[in-house]
């Protein structure tokens, strides 16, 4: 190879690995023209792809601070890199656009603002960085209500922060939001989690009780499977959503797996809430909370999460800074 052949390669996949550790951006997943949003484009097959009308709702735009609304542009901030979330955010089968039913949402309500849309992927600490500084808009990207984050943040919420049981599809056990049905089985947890706390106050529990819970811990989520499809593991603990997306990918195969029942993320008294998340007192969320309740009262929303499969999580209003993750939940 040439030597300036071999500088072009090696310029290329600095450029490519910098782009990865830091942030890409792009507008909308898909051009459909004006007053539309297209849903679940390039999912590779994790959503149901429909295009929904989603007109500008002038009395909800008049509420954005000017700077926002003379602008033009709202930039969704996105925590999805290096390896995304699917469903939630991820890269497309384009390889090069984030898609996921949360970048899916931020684009419906950048449309009722009457707003361009532009996303902004990045890692989850920079994420936040992006919002602090007022690069972002908002942060639509699982970002869970706690009163900790409330002390910087304002949020929208609009989906419930949900746990899942991961069990294979020809299991006949259920978690009946009993912790109690959990004796005598063998669990997965990825390490570090809210679900891995949540599940080691229940091994304490059965323990007081005289029954055992065993927590296994695996190194990635291939490991997780090999040991759910040989037996090994009798479910895996895990962010609802993910689970969802794995019954769908899967259905049909020797692998399937389902849903085995949920638990709220904020544990047994609160139910955890996912928001859409701005910076503390900048006029921002008032208007975005009403957009989001214009897709909901329109019907837009539920047609949102039928496409990702995540109905299950919806609410039925998008409430501003409801109670969050108590301080005390570390």
């Amino acid at each position: 190879m040439p030597k300036i052949s071999r500088l072009a390669v090696v310029a290329v996949l600095a450029a490519a690995v910098l782009t990865a550790c830091s942030s890409t951006a792009g507008s909308e997943t898909a051009d459909v023209g004006p007053g539309k949003v297209a849903i679940g484009a390039l999912s590779n097959g994790a959503a149901q792809e429909v295009t929904l009308s989603v007109p500008q709702v002038d009395a909800i735009r008049a509420q954005l601070p000017a700077a926002i609304r003379d602008g033009g542009t709202f930039t969704i901030g996105l925590g999805f890199l290096p390896s995304g979330s699917p469903p939630l955010g991820y890269i497309g089968s384009d390889q090069k656009t984030p898609t996921g039913s949360e970048p899916d949402l931020g684009r419906l309500v950048a449309a009722v603002l009457g707003l361009k849309p532009q996303l902004a992927n990045a890692t989850w600490d920079n994420l936040f960085v992006g919002i602090d500084s007022g690069k972002n808009t908002a942060g639509f990207s699982n970002i869970t209500d706690t009163e900790k984050r409330k002390e910087k943040y304002d949020f929208a919420c609009y989906r419930k922060d949900n746990l899942a049981f991961e069990v294979q599809a020809k299991s006949t056990w259920n978690f009946d939001g009993k912790y109690q049905n959990l004796a005598g089985l063998i669990v997965a947890v990825d390490s570090g989690t809210n679900q891995e706390k949540i599940l080691l106050e229940w091994q304490n529990k059965l323990k007081a009780q005289g029954k055992t819970l065993t927590v296994k811990r695996f190194a990635d989520h291939n490991a997780v499977a090999l040991a759910l499809k040989s037996g090994k593991i009798d479910a895996y603990f895990a962010p609802n959503p993910s689970v969802a997306y794995r019954a769908t990918q899967s259905k049909g195969s020797p692998t399937a797996t389902r849903s085995a029942g949920q638990f709220s993320g904020a544990g047994e008294t609160l139910q955890g809430l996912i928001c859409a998340t701005t910076k503390k007192d900048n006029g921002l969320i008032k208007p975005i909370a009403a957009a989001i309740n214009y897709l909901i009262d329109n019907g837009q929303y539920q047609k949102l999460l039928a496409a990702w499969n995540l109905t299950d999580e919806s609410v039925t209003k998008a409430e501003i800074n409801p109670p969050g993750l108590p301080l005390t939940n570390a």
